[in-house]
């Protein structure tokens, strides 16, 4: 397949990504850069200079909504996307309605009760709908230990036990391989439709 034949498949789908920090973010720039055709992003957060170490904002973008800050640097890399973006703090209640379009959903939040809510409320609201998960990829070194696995509708992309810590931070580098390996199966289960 082409380039410009992945462009044209792609382009007929919607991504959603729930979170917008170091997985989302770097999930959705590699999603942009291949041609996906519709994203819709969800977070709260807003940019803090902590996050430059591994999330995909500038300095220049310190203070704004997440969400905000992520459209802009979209947009300069390929305007054609359409981005939806929702600012707000996902919970069962709203995760449906948001998501419920998209072909597939991108799982990029930090908190581990989080990404529970979330699995938890897409497993019994729209189990037809397939997950791509991050878990796994504080620290540094280690990279052949970051793998991928299927459960059923659940794509787990990580290692899947290096949790984040005040002595484990999450760092660019195995943030990046997990978000790009996230992206990665996101293409692998499009383009295979």
């Amino acid at each position: 397949m082409t380039f410009d034949e992945i462009k044209s498949k792609l382009k007929n789908y919607t991504v959603g990504i729930a979170g917008a920090g170091g997985l989302g973010s770097n999930c959705a720039v590699a999603l942009t850069r291949v041609g996906i055709g519709k994203l819709v992003i969800s977070d709260f957060d807003v940019v803090n200079e902590s996050n430059l170490n591994r999330q995909y904002f500038f300095r220049d973008q310190l203070g704004q909504k997440k969400v905000e800050a992520l459209k802009e640097n979209i947009i300069r890399i390929n305007r054609e996307v359409e981005i939806i973006t929702r600012d707000v703090k996902l919970n069962e209640n709203n995760i449906v309605a948001i998501y419920k379009d998209c072909d597939i959903l991108v799982e990029a939040f930090d908190l581990a009760e989080m990404k529970k809510m979330l699995i938890e409320t897409f497993l019994s609201e729209l189990p037809e709908k397939k997950i791509v998960l991050g878990l796994g990829m504080a620290g540094w070194g280690n990279s052949n230990l970051i793998k991928f696995r299927q459960s059923e509708n659940l794509y787990i992309c990580g290692d899947e036990k290096s949790e984040i810590a005040d002595d484990n931070p999450p760092l660019a580098p195995r943030v990046g391989m997990v978000a790009n390996m996230q992206a990665n199966t996101v293409l692998e289960l499009l383009l295979r439709r």
